[in-house]
């Protein structure tokens, strides 16, 4: 799987980019951050930002396909071996622990999800790119069943993986007002049905 996390003399100044910008971008989003600031964050200036990405949107793109490739790591982690229903989970645990190593990647598809733009809706679709092909590959390999739209398989693909991921602030927000003392905290599992 991917390292998210590589420390920075690990990383080539594009990398150190790219991963200042996500970093920024998940805690403030893509239109409250400058290239400059970005730029500061890497530690780098102005003008290697726009050597590597050229503008803006060229430097959102890279964190994009950066998150998209979190995900098809963390996917393609599970062979498609066993019942549909066994590999689905494998899945989903390899996306969940990815999530959970790294909360800038969190935070980022939070906001490119939640606070949609016509420029950010971008990930979104390319989330929706790679599933559409993993469910295609598990279907041809005939661990998916092929009886069930492809349509309904994307969207209970896409819910389960990030459905915990974008209600889990709700469940937290509740759960620190009515919580007693010494009290497990719930796991939020999201399932949907036909």
């Amino acid at each position: 799987m991917l390292n998210p996390r590589a420390t920075n003399d690990d990383l080539t100044a594009k990398a150190r980019i790219r991963n200042a910008a996500m970093d920024l971008y998940a805690q403030y989003g893509a239109e409250r951050v400058s290239l400059r600031a970005v730029a500061a964050e890497a530690g780098v200036t102005l003008g290697l930002v726009q050597h590597h990405f050229k503008t803006k949107a060229g430097l959102v793109d890279a964190v994009d396909q950066l998150v998209v490739d979190y995900f098809a790591a963390a996917v393609g982690s599970v062979p498609p071996s066993g019942t549909a229903a066994e590999v689905a989970a494998a899945r989903d645990e390899a996306v969940r622990t990815m999530l959970h190593s790294d909360p800038a990647v969190v935070n980022y598809v939070r906001r490119a999800v939640l606070e949609p733009s016509e420029t950010r809706i971008r990930l979104l679709d390319t989330l929706i790119a790679l599933t559409r092909r993993e469910v295609a590959g598990l279907r041809e390999a005939g661990i998916a069943s092929t009886e069930r739209r492809e349509s309904d398989q994307i969207v209970s693909v896409l819910v389960r993986q990030l459905g915990e991921l974008l209600l889990a602030p709700l469940v937290d927000a509740v759960w620190e007002r009515v919580a007693e003392p010494d009290q497990a905290k719930p796991r939020l599992a999201i399932k949907l049905e036909d």
